[in-house]
Order: C-alpha cells, then sequence, then structure tokens
C-alpha cells in the first residue's frame, strides 16, 4: 500500500459522517464543546460566515460576529469532533470567496450580506 492511500484510508475515518451544508456569506450557529474540569457543555457561535480555506481534514471555516461593539472572529476545523453541529439560520448571496471587506464596516453594514432570494420569479 503506498503512501496516498494510507493516508487516505487514516483520514477517511476521521471525516465527519453529514458535514454541513453552508456557504461563505451564509448565517450560522456553531455549537461547539467546551470542556470545563470534569463537565462539558455546549456553547454557541452565531456570526457569518467569512472564508473558507483548506480541503479534507485540514478544511476550515471563519465565523465573524459583532459583540459589544467589537468584532470577533474564530475559525472552526469542519470536521473537528469539538464542533458538535452547525445550523444554518440564513443563506447569504455573495459573490467572493472570502469576506474580509466586513471587516471594514461598522454597525449593521458589518452584518449587511444580502439575503439570498429563494423565489423564481415568473
Amino acid at each position: 500500500m503506498n503512501k496516498a492511500a494510507l493516508f487516505d484510508k487514516i483520514e477517511g475515518e476521521q471525516f465527519r459522517k453529514e458535514p454541513a451544508k453552508f456557504n461563505v456569506g451564509d448565517s450560522v450557529r456553531v455549537h461547539t464543546k467546551v470542556v470545563e474540569g470534569d463537565k462539558e457543555r455546549i456553547q454557541i457561535f452565531a456570526g457569518v460566515v467569512i472564508g473558507v480555506r483548506g480541503r479534507g481534514l485540514n478544511q476550515t471555516f471563519t465565523v465573524r460576529r459583532i459583540s459589544y461593539g467589537e468584532g470577533v472572529e474564530r475559525i472552526f476545523p469542519t470536521h473537528s469532533p469539538r464542533v458538535d453541529k452547525v445550523e444554518v439560520e440564513r443563506q447569504g448571496s455573495v459573490r467572493r470567496a472570502k469576506l474580509t471587506y466586513l471587516r471594514g464596516r461598522i454597525g449593521k453594514g458589518a452584518m449587511a450580506v444580502k439575503e439570498k432570494d429563494t423565489l423564481l420569479s415568473a
């Protein structure tokens, strides 16, 4: 067995069974497992996905939100066992792969991503 096939076999066991279906620009709620001492709880981080990078097990996504007037970004590994689930609150319609321009905005404009139209015009 060559090296590439061995890596694929090892990685295949660690992939998430059903990956979350979200894109850049979507508003999401990320449920993460937090360990405090001997207790474990779920903490929710809600915001806009501003970028996805990597592929395979190394894939990560960045979520940005405004907290008390200050922008907060967090990077989550897509296939991490610490990420319990990712809920899509609303789908955004964007034309870019990375939404770094949101960092320069203030107030409501910092979260302004056009909502995807679900109705078809007849």
